[in-house]
This record gives structure tokens, C-alpha cells and sequence, in this order.
């Protein structure tokens, strides 16, 4: 194949992609473009690593130089601007033109900006990239105190983080407890609990009536009548696409989302899209809004795969995994499963936590007890069926189950 292939977004699905298609045989140019001036990196080490050791924290997807044996042409610090999806055409912010045969969007989506808390300067951050964290890491100093608004997984690992770096923790959530949205109940108290343990104080079902900043110090007012007083803050409450290019070029959006199907294709043709910016519609009108490192890095394999010619693989179960205090967290499924089983000690890792729906399993998380979660993944995509006495004994291998059920 020997189509130009233009790549708008230069973020983890981006550059996998780029990647994939020479892996996969594609002989014709790649341009890659990004509106940061770094190269391709990781997000998730953001809240953690970069933080906490950003000397040694390893970011970079790939080397330039790998890209440069590949043939990839990066075009970074560069906004696209205009689709013409009639000519093939991609215009960028400098006025430079690119033409493409497949053109493929990753261009994830920005945290969901609250006015309000911006206004307070350079106290208040949201984090989404290397200077986000960068940011905050000058002003994560010992004895001082951190304010986060948000209590789900960004939140929760900034805790983490902060209090590892000697800071007090206050953490605002109108929610009525942590992760309520991506895991179930008994995760959710146990992170908290694990969170309270090292002195993070929460303060759920209230919002942030007011912010104000005196010098360095900020100040909420939240609408219970609690006043916190802090040195830095940093909010996570979800995330927003801005789908004015897609829009513009004559693409299906749903609620800011490009709209794909299970091959990753717009309802333009030759134009695919992949990652957090999508809501991907099966054929059978199963819809997807996934916002996680794995769902990434599947679409953007999809959308390759398909411009090549190739077959599709069928979707796994839908996993994401998050790092706090010491533990290691992966879930797996249906995080709204009705019914939870719990497969150890409560609150003892390591132990599993099983999502049944009707007695079919549907969902899992495992806390310090990754190698049981490719067999537990395997019982959800079969919906197995397993005696409940069975499935919460740690005695028997979850392998074991697997291969049986």
C-alpha cells in the first residue's frame, strides 16, 4: 500500500498507529502531527511517576530516531485547523496543506475546565501534560497542602502522590464516595479507607461554592459552609472533546464525540478515528465511550488494520488499571454489575472482587493480584457461570475455573 497516510493527534494512539501501519507493510509516507511540541509520550505516568521521580520517569513512546528509521514525519507544535474532506486535505495552523488517501484523528480530549478554579492562577492546575505535571511538581513541596477536586482515578492518584511527596491532602467530591462512576462499592470504600489511613482528609456530597487567592494561598468555600485552605489545587472532573474540526468536516458527532463503527471509520469515507475524542457503534448498535490507555491503543490497531485490508480482531473486555498507596488496582468489565463477591480477606490484598449479573460474571478487580486477572477476564467474555462457594475460594486456582467453565 502506498496511500498517504496523515495522523491528526501525536498522542499515544497516534504514533501506535503510525507505527502499526509500517509493522503491517505499509509503504507509503506518514505524517504525524501534534499540537505539543513534545514527541509522542505516555500519559498515564503523569500522576505518578512524573511526579515522584521525574528523573527517571520514561515518558517517550518511541525515539526520534525510531520514528526517522520508520519514516515518519512528525510535525509537532502544530495545530490542524480545517478538514476538506472533498479535495483530501489537511491545513494546518502554520498554512501548510497535507494530502491524504486515509486520514485517521486521535485527538483525545482536554480535562473539563472549571472557571472558577482558573481563575485562582497559577495555584490552580488541571493535569493533562508534561508542563501540566511539570507545574505541579514545583509546587508540591513538603509540609505543604494540596486541595483536589475530584475524587475519581486522577484524583485518587494524585493523592497518592502528593502524600508520598510530604504534602497534607484535602479531596472535594459532590460524589457520595471515591470512583463512584468506574468501580464498584467495595473498591471504592477500600481506596478511600486506604487514602484515610495515610491522612487524606474527603469531604463528599458537596461541591465548591466559591474560590478565592490571598498570594500563594487559596481558599475554597464549598457549599456545605467548609472553608479549605491550601498552597496548590488541582482539579479532575472529567473530560470534554472539542469536536469543532471533526464538525466542520462534515463528520457524524454525538455529545462531542466522533462517531465510529467497529472498524474505527467516520461517516466520511477514508477518514477513521480513534481514542478518548470517539463513541464507537457496533453493528449490532452496541455503543462505546472508553476513555482508558487499552481502548487507545485497540482503535488505533482497528483503524489500521482496516485501512490495509485486514480483518478486525473482535474487541476484548474492557480493562483499565490504576496505581495508589502501594497497591495495584485492574478492572475489568462491568463496573456496574448489581452483585459483588469477594474472592480473599476484605480489605487484605491481594483479593479479587467479582461482578455477577443474574450469577453470570461480568466484572472484576483484582488489588495487588495481577496474574489472576487474565482468567478472570476470560469468565467475564464467557459470562461463566461458577458456584459462588467456588469462585471466593482463594484456594482454587482462578486458571483452573477458567479452563473449567
Amino acid at each position: 500500500m502506498t496511500a498517504r497516510v496523515v495522523i491528526i493527534g501525536a498522542g499515544q494512539a497516534g504514533a501506535n498507529a503510525a507505527m502499526a501501519l509500517r509493522r503491517q507493510g505499509h509503504a507509503g509516507p506518514i505524517v504525524l502531527v501534534g499540537d505539543e511540541a513534545h514527541a509522542p509520550y505516555e500519559r498515564p505516568p503523569l500522576s505518578k511517576e512524573a511526579l515522584l521521580q521525574p528523573d527517571q520517569a520514561k515518558l517517550a513512546l518511541y525515539t526520534p530516531e525510531q520514528f526517522a528509521e520508520q519514516r515518519i514525519a512528525l510535525k509537532l507544535g502544530v495545530r490542524a485547523t480545517a478538514i476538506d474532506s472533498q479535495a483530501s486535505t489537511v491545513t494546518l495552523a502554520n498554512g501548510e496543506a497535507l494530502v491524504y488517501d486515509k486520514l485517521l484523528l486521535t485527538i483525545g480530549a482536554q480535562p473539563r475546565r472549571l472557571p472558577m478554579l482558573d481563575a485562582l492562577g497559577d495555584r490552580a492546575h488541571a493535569l493533562r501534560t508534561v508542563e501540566d505535571a511539570q507545574r505541579i511538581k514545583a509546587q508540591a513541596q513538603v509540609g505543604k497542602r494540596a486541595i483536589l477536586v475530584g475524587a475519581g482515578v486522577i484524583g485518587l492518584e494524585l493523592a497518592s502522590s502528593l502524600t508520598d511527596l510530604g504534602l497534607q491532602v484535602d479531596v472535594v467530591d459532590p460524589a457520595r464516595r471515591a470512583m463512584l462512576r468506574n468501580a464498584p462499592e467495595l473498591i471504592g470504600r477500600f481506596l478511600q479507607d486506604t487514602h484515610e489511613a495515610r491522612d487524606v482528609s474527603f469531604h463528599f456530597g458537596t461541591g465548591v461554592r466559591a474560590a478565592e487567592r490571598s498570594g500563594d494561598q487559596v481558599s475554597l468555600t464549598l457549599e456545605n459552609g467548609m472553608q479549605l485552605q491550601g498552597d496548590l489545587l488541582v482539579y479532575g472532573i472529567g473530560v470534554s472533546v472539542d469536536d469543532t474540526l471533526a464538525k466542520a468536516a462534515g463528520l457524524r458527532t454525538e455529545q462531542g464525540a466522533i462517531v465510529v463503527d467497529e472498524h474505527c471509520r467516520t461517516s466520511q469515507p477514508h477518514i477513521y478515528a480513534a481514542g478518548d475524542a470517539v463513541l464507537q457503534i457496533d453493528a449490532d448498535g452496541q455503543r462505546r465511550r472508553i476513555e482508558s490507555w487499552e481502548n487507545a491503543n485497540l482503535q488505533a490497531a482497528a483503524a489500521v488494520c482496516d485501512m490495509l485490508g485486514q480483518s478486525v480482531a473482535a474487541y476484548p473486555v474492557p480493562w483499565f488499571w490504576t496505581d495508589q498507596c502501594g497497591y495495584n488496582v485492574q478492572f475489568a468489565g462491568d463496573m456496574a454489575a448489581p452483585q459483588w463477591l469477594l474472592r480473599g480477606e476484605p480489605g487484605k490484598a491481594p483479593f479479587v472482587a467479582f461482578g455477577l449479573d443474574d450469577g453470570a460474571i461480568v466484572g472484576a478487580v483484582t488489588v495487588n493480584a495481577g496474574k489472576d486477572m487474565r482468567p478472570a477476564k476470560e469468565l467475564i467474555a464467557r459470562r461463566a457461570r461458577v458456584d459462588q462457594a467456588t469462585l471466593c475460594d482463594p484456594g482454587i486456582a482462578l486458571r483452573q475455573l477458567a479452563k473449567a467453565s
